[in-house]
């Protein structure tokens, strides 16, 4: 098992879902974040550039099998580009070991619970 966290940028959000469901992954957390990565805090815009300490986006936390990690990451990339591809700060993926997961209701664990 393995727990995918990924920071997107928050207009990409409903294509990246909308990947993730072609891959028949429907689970997923949600949440704002704010930070900044290669860009150091700044955002390009066509002709000028202005500092802005923490740029907006979006956390996404997925907990899979790993039957279902590259088609994960793979979802999560198709949607997060943008049309201009290579742009800074289409976001990161990062892939955890999992150790358990307890389905409180059910007391499932493990793959089960996922």
């Amino acid at each position: 098992m393995k727990y995918v966290i990924a920071i997107i940028r928050p207009e990409r959000l409903d294509a990246v879902k909308r990947e993730l469901q072609r891959v028949e992954v429907n689970r997923l957390t949600v949440s704002s974040a704010s930070g900044y990565g290669a860009q150091g805090g700044h955002l390009e815009t066509k002709a000028t550039k202005y500092e802005a300490n923490l740029l907006e986006k979006i956390r996404l936390e997925i907990a899979v099998n790993d039957d279902f990690l590259q088609p994960t990451i793979e979802a999560i990339k198709r949607g997060a580009i943008s049309k201009k591809e290579g742009d800074v700060g289409s976001g990161k993926i990062f892939v955890l070991p999992l150790e358990d997961v307890i389905r409180i209701r059910t007391n499932e664990s493990g793959r089960d619970a996922i």
